[in-house]
């Protein structure tokens, strides 16, 4: 410590005593130090009262938030497993041949699950559900996932040339990635 810091230090403590015995023999100095101290106390306490209402909008912002992403994406599971009926339908009604088509019977069944796998679509467009484009564009693997690498001359590579699985999103949420072939140079 230096001789000044001390010096400093030893006037600042005889000024305090100085203040104190001045203090008790003058009460407007007392009533003014406590008056000092008072607008101290309120200082700290309107602070304090400023941050507790800051952080209970915070709390409240952030709880709000929270409920809209529940209510948004609440039935974002239930849609996820809607997913495999729909490939079922999108399969069945793939393999059916123009010979079964021409069967007035079997027209009839096929009409009845093109009007379910109809029906099914329009409840995805209702809540938000829709089909990734996949074929043509580049791979994105935040909503493609490849399967395999296919040699092209006509494609860029990287460019999905095939899609093997169809990939789903509820609003901006993935539900089910692509799964996709992408292009690549010949060897």
């Amino acid at each position: 410590m230096t001789e000044a810091t001390k010096d400093e230090e030893q006037l600042h403590d005889e000024a305090e005593e100085i203040r104190k015995e001045t203090a008790e023999e003058s009460p407007e100095l007392a009533e003014h130090d406590r008056v000092a101290e008072l607008e101290r106390q309120l200082e700290e306490a309107q602070s304090k009262a400023l941050y507790a209402a800051a952080e209970t909008q915070n709390v409240r912002r952030r709880l709000e938030q929270e409920l809209q992403q529940a209510t948004s994406y609440a039935a974002a599971s239930f849609a996820r497993d809607m997913l495999a009926i729909k490939d079922h339908l999108d399969r069945a009604l793939a393999a059916v041949t123009d010979e079964l088509r021409a069967d007035k019977t079997a027209a009839q069944f096929l009409a009845g699950i093109e009007a379910t796998a109809r029906e099914l679509e329009a409840v995805f467009q209702r809540h938000g559900v829709s089909r990734i484009e996949s074929v043509g564009a580049p791979l994105d693997p935040h909503r493609h996932q490849a399967m395999m690498e296919i040699p092209s001359d006509e494609a860029e590579a990287g460019t999905i040339i095939e899609e093997m699985q169809p990939g789903y999103v509820m609003k901006d949420r993935l539900l089910r990635p692509a799964l996709v072939g992408v292009a690549k140079k010949p060897d």
